[in-house]
C-alpha cells in the first residue's frame, strides 16, 4: 500500500493541479458607458490661442475667458490622470510649449 501510495502521490498532484474553475464561454460585458456631461471649460471659444506660446499671463487669461474652473498644463510625453472633469481645460501643449490642442476634462 505503501508503495502505491507514493506511487500515485505525483499522478494525484498533476490531476489537481491542471483541474481549476470552468472558464465562461465568453468574455464578462463591459459595463455601458456613461453619458458624457456637456463640456463647461469653454474650450471651444479659445481655438483662437492654438500656435500661441503659453506662459502665466496666458494661462491665466484662458481661465478667465473660458470661465473654467481649472486649467491643466500638459506637456508631451508627461502622464496625466484620465478622470475626466467637464470643468476643468486641458492645455495641451507641444515641445515649443506652444498650444497644440484645447480640450474640456
Amino acid at each position: 500500500m505503501t508503495r502505491w501510495f507514493w506511487g500515485g502521490l505525483p499522478l494525484i498532484a498533476l490531476l489537481t493541479a491542471c483541474s481549476g474553475a470552468p472558464r465562461p464561454a465568453t468574455a464578462p460585458e463591459p459595463p455601458p458607458l456613461q453619458a458624457s456631461a456637456p463640456a463647461t471649460c469653454g474650450a471651444d471659444a479659445l481655438r483662437g490661442h492654438i500656435g500661441e506660446r503659453l506662459d502665466e499671463s496666458l494661462r491665466e487669461a484662458l481661465q478667465g475667458t473660458s470661465g473654467a474652473q481649472r486649467v491643466r498644463i500638459i506637456r508631451p510625453g508627461q502622464g496625466y490622470t484620465m478622470d475626466y472633469r467637464p470643468e476643468r481645460l486641458n492645455v495641451h501643449l507641444d515641445a515649443q510649449q506652444r498650444i497644440d490642442r484645447l480640450s474640456c476634462g
